[in-house]
């Protein structure tokens, strides 16, 4: 399965990817209403500034995900390998923020219910952060098994 992996070593820290990751989960036409007339958009990808190295932190799709083996409502599926919230099942217990060992899991846009990166397969296109990153940072590809 395709999944979104970063290459530190290209990535600038310019969280570009954070700004287009929000764009395309705002359901916004426009990039600036999304961000400063509405304020409704939500990165669902972050970038941890290291100093020498930066990288972005999105959702791993784990084999295994802890968050959804802890939801308690049962609001989080893994369907084709996306591991995917549904927001009507959440009900804001926030078990899964916790349960993530990696933070990729946050409070949504609405203040209840938790959100996390699904690859943009509700938005029928390539991860935005991978489109709109600028240095190639960002790639989504399938891989082989890590060691």
């Amino acid at each position: 399965m395709k999944k979104v992996y970063v290459n530190e070593e290209r990535c600038l820290g310019c969280h570009l990817c954070e700004f287009y990751c929000g764009f395309a989960n705002s359901e916004e036409a426009e990039l600036y209403k999304a961000f400063k007339l509405n304020k409704n958009a939500v990165p669902r990808i972050t970038v941890e500034d290291g100093g020498a190295i930066n990288f972005a932190v999105q959702c791993r799709h784990c084999d295994d995900p802890q968050c959804m083996k802890n939801c308690i409502a049962g609001a989080i599926s893994k369907i084709d390998g996306v591991v995917k919230i549904d927001r009507d099942k959440c009900v804001g217990c926030y078990t899964c923020i916790l349960s993530c060992p990696y933070g990729c899991v946050t409070v949504g846009k609405d203040g209840h219910s938790a959100t996390k990166c699904e690859l943009c397969t509700a938005n029928g296109c390539e991860p935005a952060c991978v489109q709109n990153c600028i240095n190639g940072a960002i790639v989504f590809e399938e891989r082989g098994e890590r060691a």
